[in-house]
């Protein structure tokens, strides 16, 4: 049983996942130079648990077996245990994951179960969940600590020489460089047939079950013809009718676990909401369909009135579970239901959300738009208002009823990468929807980052409970540095572009890979693990090489610096193999190759901010991809380049560049119009 007194060594930690272990009879450690040299010293082989705090599975097996005692026993005599949280260090997650899967020739996932050689820190095996008993198809946890506690003892040898092995093929594998193959527009093409491919006609997304939104490849498409762009549509529609939205509260669970997008894994992440955010913002403006802008809207009110924090950054994580049940928090009984609202209310809202249909969670029903507001109504013989209005008056009282529950847990981690996420699909939402609540809101956030997470020169990558810990990965450089210059065409400050220059010249000191190209996962002086990665990839975040490249190219034509270009081109003909070779894996760095194949328009807006408005506005109209920059006239301080494009005496003046070729400035809101126009 658990002993709430007793506490380890987890219990002076920030992070709620490790906090969540703090009093569990494992001897946890933390990672860190305590860990490492007792388990050299005693010659014990290290037990590496990594999970998150969001993590159903992770729960089950801390239930299972970390609160175990006789497990614990096990675990505490036979290994040095260390718990991570891998939203604290993705470092550690993203090595052990790619060694799990070279060794197991599948995915990883969490929690995540490693035992390392302690004196070299290379695994011997790598696992995921353990039951604590046999089952599903699985040993229990204890038989595979005993196996793993004699192995050690057994094969030293083999040990050592399969650990140089696969030391060399990480090392390898943190070298690779694609340069043989040529950069050519081509790519994008092949991008968008390897998503045609992959593309699921009849529920939208990509591929089968589990099923992830994917939002690197949803933005490529969105910009590309109109096959693409139907098939974010269809994507977006079938994500907002099915129950991965939460049709009560606002914002999206990680995944589906159907194809239909039905059922989800019910953790919401902040990741995933930033970037949906955006796209449902954007698909609002660019079709004019209501359902796209309620998303959007829903969902960046639940962001500021459940994620933001009071000093302003946002929150990590939504868990899964509460009261011990995964998706308690959002799952509904019937009768329940019956006994909220009134008979006409329930008449369409279980027509509309399927509850005139068989359970589809356990016994329970989770929402999901089973019938069109045409369908309902005409059932329901009633017309659409009516129908539109009893279900708005049902939802809010099955919200407020919802309210009354055990909440999930909540992640209190401010993560400067996840932040620059949201920030971005905040500002642009707020931009495009025209509402200053969120553009606020995106702006208390990226000031508290500022102010509380760049410390001494040093970027950190986590804050919590007034400590900002870790040093900042690639991912947190990268994304806040597109953040802010999103933020900058919403509303200009000089002081934030030197932010953004400044880490653009960190990004470029101490992550750039200055003998083939690309950026490193971690900086120069980052404690030496058994590898330094350098990710193309997306993964459950787009690439923080992919964004890194994109927002270089972006600050290069802002500032006229071409250093950044520079490092932006190097790192996509680095990419070019690997987005050659699998074109659907890689969405953010297609996304910075069309940039660079085709930049998008640069206009740089200068005069007074009223007398501006309409010219932005004309600018955004004419072209959407624009990237549109308003900066006052008296603004100093201000790179010599863009200096240079000063104000008129006469009025505003605009400044419009594709690459490296230039208009002449122009004073007419109709010149401009004519020049966006003609492409």
């Amino acid at each position: 049983m658990l002993d709430s007194q007793r506490s380890n060594r987890l219990a002076g930690e920030t992070s709620p996942y490790l906090l969540q272990h703090a009093h569990n009879p494992v001897d946890w450690y933390p990672w860190g130079p305590e860990a490492l040299e007792e388990a050299r010293r005693s010659d014990r082989p290290i037990l590496l648990s990594i999970g998150y705090s969001a993590c159903h599975w992770c729960h089950v097996m801390a239930h299972e077996s970390f609160e175990d005692e006789a497990t614990a026993e096990v675990m505490n005599r036979l290994f040095v245990n260390i718990k991570v949280d891998r939203e604290e260090r993705p470092d550690l997650d993203r090595i052990y994951q790619s060694v799990h899967q070279m060794l197991s020739r599948r995915g990883g996932g969490w929690p995540l179960t490693v035992c390392l050689n302690p004196h070299d820190l290379v695994p011997f095996f790598t696992g995921t969940y353990f039951p604590k008993e046999p089952r599903y198809n699985m040993p229990a946890f204890v038989s595979v600590l005993h196996q793993l506690a004699a192995f050690y003892a057994e094969h030293r040898g083999d040990l050592a020489r399969n650990g140089q092995v696969l030391r060399e093929a990480l090392e390898a594998m943190g070298r690779e460089h694609s340069g043989t193959v040529r950069l050519d527009v081509g790519l994008l093409a092949h991008a968008h047939q390897a998503l045609r491919t992959n593309f699921d006609a009849a529920h939208g997304g990509f591929g089968g079950a589990p099923k992830f939104p994917h939002t690197s490849n949803l933005e490529f498409l969105l910009r590309s013809d109109g096959e693409g762009f139907d098939m974010v549509r269809k994507t977006l529609d079938s994500m907002a009718c099915g129950g991965i939205y939460d049709h009560l509260g606002g914002g999206f669970a990680r995944y589906s676990v159907d194809e239909r997008w039905e059922i989800p894994h019910f953790e919401k992440m902040l990741y995933d909401n930033g970037p949906l955010l955006e796209l449902y913002a954007r698909m609002a403006v660019y079709t004019g369909e209501p359902l796209y802008a309620a998303v959007a809207t829903d969902t960046a009110e639940w962001v500021i009135r459940e994620m933001q924090s009071p000093e302003g950054g946002y929150y990590a994580a939504l868990d899964a579970d509460s009261e011990g049940r995964e998706g308690r928090f959002y799952v509904w009984d019937r009768r329940e239901i019956q006994g909220l609202l009134s008979a006409d209310e329930y008449l369409v809202f279980s027509g509309r959300y399927g509850l005139d249909g068989p359970p589809n969670f356990e016994g329970h029903w989770h929402l999901r738009i089973a019938r069109s507001l045409e369908a309902v109504a005409a059932d329901c013989a009633k017309t659409g208002d009516e129908v539109a209005g009893l279900l708005e008056s049902a939802r809010a009282c099955l919200r407020q009823a919802r309210e009354q529950r055990v909440r999930p847990g909540r992640d209190e981690k401010i993560i400067a990468a996840w932040n620059g996420l949201m920030i971005r699909g905040m500002t642009v939402a707020g931009r495009l929807l025209e509402r200053e609540e969120f553009k606020d809101s995106a702006d208390r956030a990226f000031g508290f980052v500022r102010r509380a997470m760049d410390v001494g020169g040093r970027l950190m990558s986590v804050y919590k409970d007034g400590r900002a810990r870790f040093d900042a990965y690639l991912d947190d450089y990268a994304f806040l540095l597109d953040a802010a210059l999103e933020l900058l065409q919403t509303r200009w400050c000089t002081g934030d572009l030197a932010w953004a220059v400044s880490l653009a010249d960190r990004l470029l000191e101490r992550f750039q890979d200055t003998e083939y190209g690309g950026f490193f996962f971690t900086a120069t002086d980052h404690e030496a693990l058994i590898q330094r990665p350098k990710p193309w990839m997306d993964e459950s975040m787009p690439s923080g090489n992919g964004i890194a490249i994109r927002a270089l190219l972006r600050l290069a034509g802002l500032t006229g610096d071409l250093r950044y270009a520079e490092a932006a081109e190097r790192g996509l003909q680095a990419a070019s193999g690997a987005m050659a070779r699998y074109p659907h894996a890689h969405g953010a760095l297609m996304n910075a190759a069309r940039e660079w194949f085709v930049p998008p328009p640069l206009v740089i807006l200068r005069g007074e901010g009223e007398a501006l408005r309409p010219w932005c506005a004309k600018a955004r109209e004419i072209a959407p991809e624009a990237l549109v920059y308003a900066i006052p006239p008296d603004a100093a301080g201000l790179p010599p380049a863009l200096a240079a494009r000063g104000p008129a005496p006469q009025g505003p003046v605009a400044y419009v560049c594709r690459g490296r070729v230039c208009a002449a400035p122009v004073d007419s809101l109709a010149t401009l119009t004519e020049i966006l126009a003609a492409g």
